[in-house]
């Protein structure tokens, strides 16, 4: 068995540094709902001096909201600030000579096009237009996002969540009610489960399929860097191999 474990950066977390050397894939934020590019250097200069592979995190050009905020824009325009985005960070990793091998969407623009076929394909767009083909996106039945990239020509790589609750469908609990964020007991746990069995219960206590082939912790909260030291050694004690795709 084996899983890539990523985190969210480049957002202003001070956890940054204690995250990085316990996951393998970095989603850099760039531009849109935080970071500028002296954060998307530090970030970069990081993922390099701990071996980790670093992608792009575009956003809702939202920072007032951190981009959890629900905008509408035009497929067009989704096309353009993401592809913005995206260029911007790799404008920066070029400087500084690291790679990016991976593009996530952040936040609300994610969550809503798990759901939005329209809006999967412009992101999806932007994606393929920058030339960079590993797509991470929700894994299971409900989530449009992989089919959209993989339409684009893109990679698409399954996702699940640590730290994050599930409805039933298998999209994300939404943020501000209840169970939306794991603790850090039930976080391990859920990371294992789906490592290991392909599956988590959902907030309301249904068995989901999650068809992950990445893990994600968000990098943020207070417990982010024990959070991550935490479950990189649970994954490794039960036999998971944890490495980038």
């Amino acid at each position: 068995m084996s899983i890539d474990l990523n985190a969210d950066l480049g957002e202003g977390s001070p956890h940054e540094e204690a995250v990085m050397p316990h996951v393998t894939s970095a989603n850099i934020a760039c531009g849109g709902h935080a970071g500028d590019a002296e954060t998307m250097r530090r970030s970069l200069l990081l993922t390099q001096k701990y071996g980790v592979a670093a992608g792009a995190h575009p956003g809702f050009p939202d920072k007032e909201g951190f981009g959890r905020r629900e905008l509408h824009f035009r497929p067009a325009e989704v096309t353009q600030f993401v592809l913005e985005q995206i260029e911007a960070l790799g404008a920066v990793a070029a400087e500084v000579g690291v790679p990016l091998r991976h593009v996530k969407p952040h936040g609300m623009l994610y969550n809503m096009a798990v759901k939005d076929p329209e809006l999967a394909a412009a992101i999806a767009q932007a994606v393929a237009r920058s030339g960079i083909l590993p797509y991470f996106g929700l894994a299971g039945a409900s989530s449009v996002m992989l089919r959209e990239a993989e339409k684009q020509g893109l990679r698409p790589i399954g996702e699940g969540f640590a730290d994050r609750g599930y409805a039933p469908d298998g999209s994300l609990w939404p943020r501000g009610q209840a169970g939306a964020v794991r603790p850090e007991a039930e976080a391990i746990g859920q990371g294992v489960s789906i490592a290991t069995t392909g599956t988590v219960t959902a907030v309301t206590g249904e068995q989901v399929k999650v068809p992950a082939r990445t893990l994600c912790l968000h990098g943020d909260g207070a417990e982010a860097a024990e959070i991550a030291t935490n479950l990189r050694h649970a994954l490794e004690q039960a036999g998971v191999n944890v490495q980038a795709p």
